[in-house]
Order: structure tokens, then sequence, then C-alpha cells
């Protein structure tokens, strides 16, 4: 029987990069998951393992060129640990890393944010993808369960009538998500963090600030506005699952219901997904 695909190497590597400026620190912790291409079928298919690189070498791999490389940002240390297996190893043909940023904020005692004192962002994880070859390379960034919300300008009226419906329109409830987006890079930017702050202040200015017909609608304006914000990007793709708020009927209790008391629920919840790119 023939093995018509392969992939190996090390999930959920840790590391924590810490660069020191005197008393200001600054923290890059990463959860990264490393997978290999190339020749190593006889693995498989004959138990023979002479050119398999060990899933142990991976992970000592990313933890070297951590401390060679304290201050990249996460788009550029994947690159960096990508170069290493490439040029080490001739049966790499191809290198796949993908990474979870643990995100950690400046926390301010009293008027000036702290050189070394840090609270875990509680929304979101940023996001970075690459997959390398000799010959090719594509480099993806984004966030992970980015939850925000808001309660007013946002309603879903005009769909199907069907027989299945049970939902009214509505003109004004809460839209909530929880977002998961990838933007995926032609070239770098000047600076990948500033590229990144600003693609998601777009994307939320956009959220925010504008009426919104429904999820698609805000979505589709929002990658809009990400691209045209971001020359370098070429496409970004959103997963937009609706974070329910339903009103409660307080009509038994002789109550009425202004929009103001919501049932909260995620299950089952609406997926919403789309990739917006330039024409």
């Amino acid at each position: 029987m023939p093995l018509t695909a392969s992939t190996y190497g090390k999930g959920r590597v840790r590391v924590m990069r810490l660069t020191r400026a005197g008393d200001h620190h600054t923290p890059r912790e990463l959860t990264l998951t490393v997978l290999m291409k190339g020749a190593f079928d006889a693995a498989w298919t004959a138990g023979d393992n002479r050119a398999c690189v060990a899933t142990d070498s991976v992970k000592n791999i990313v933890n070297v060129t951590a401390a060679k490389n304290l201050s990249l940002d996460k788009e550029a240390f994947v690159e960096a640990v990508a170069a290493v297996f490439l040029e080490t190893y001739p049966q790499v043909e191809e290198v796949a890393i993908e990474g979870q940023e643990t995100r950690w904020l400046r926390h301010a005692i009293g008027p000036e944010p702290h050189g070394h004192t840090f609270t875990l962002d509680g929304t979101g994880t940023g996001f970075v993808r690459l997959v390398a070859s000799r010959g090719t390379r594509a480099l993806q960034s984004g966030l992970r369960d980015f939850t925000f919300m808001k309660t007013t300008q946002s309603g879903w009226s005009d769909f199907v009538d069907d027989g299945y419906r049970t939902l009214p329109d509505t003109a004004d409830r809460i839209a909530a998500t929880a977002m998961d987006a990838t933007w995926t890079w032609t070239r770098a930017p000047a600076d990948y963090a500033t590229a990144n702050a600003e693609i998601l202040a777009r994307l939320l200015a956009v959220f925010g600030t504008t009426y919104s017909l429904g999820v698609q609608d805000s979505m589709y304006r929002m990658g809009e506005a990400a691209l045209a914000a971001i020359p370098e990007i070429a496409e970004i793709g959103f997963a937009m699952p609706n974070k329910h708020y339903i009103p409660i009927n307080l009509a038994p209790f002789g109550l009425e219901n202004a929009n103001a008391v919501f049932l909260p629920t995620d299950e089952p919840h609406g997926q919403i997904v789309a990739t917006i790119a330039r024409g």
C-alpha cells in the first residue's frame, strides 16, 4: 500500500524569551507546533529511522534559536527556527511552524507603566504560521479567540422564513464574538508588531463605530479596512462564532424587558467564516 502523506515533529513546544534593558523587561511567550516533511517515508514503510530527526531535537532547536534571538517578533522568530531545519537537514523538504502567543500586558503602577510587572491579556492569543521550503515561504499572523462585543447598533432581519424559523427580526441586539482572524503577508512590514496592532485597531473601529446588519456585514467591512490600512497583507480570513445574549422573557413576572436582561450562551452558536482578499 502506498504512503500518500506523512509529517512529523513536536507539538506544544513552550518557550518564553525575556529581553532586559536595565529594569525594563519584555516577555515573549510562545507555544509552537513544528512539523517536518521530507525523505522520511522509510520510517513508516520499513522501520528505518536513519533519516529521522528526533522530536526532542526539534524542541532543542526551538530553545537554542530562542536563546540566540531574544528580541525577534514572533513572525521573525519562526522564520529563524525554520532556517535552522532547512540549513541543517538536507532530508527536510518543508517545515511548518504554527504558534500561539501568550500576550502579557505591561501593568501601570501609579501613572507609569512598570518595567517588569505584567498581567495576562484576558482576551485572545496571538497567532503565527509559517510554511517554508528552500524555494518558498508562506507567512501568516493573526489572533485566536479574541473576544469583543457591542451592546447596540447591531441587527439581524429579513432572513429566510422557511417554516423552521423562530427568531424574530431585530434592529437592536448585542453583537459579540470570539474571533479567529488570520492575515497573509506578501512581504514584511516595517515592524510586525506595529502592523498587527494597526490591523486589530482597524477591525475594532469598524465593528464599534458602524451599524451591523449581521456578522457577515461587519466581517466583510472589517476585512476591507484591514486590507486598506496594511498594504503588506494579501488577504484576511475570519471565523466569528456568535456569542448569543438572548432577551429573557419577564412577562410571567409582570415585568417588561426593555432589552436589558439577557441569557448569555454560546452553545450552540452561529459560525460565520469568510476570507477577504485584494481584487
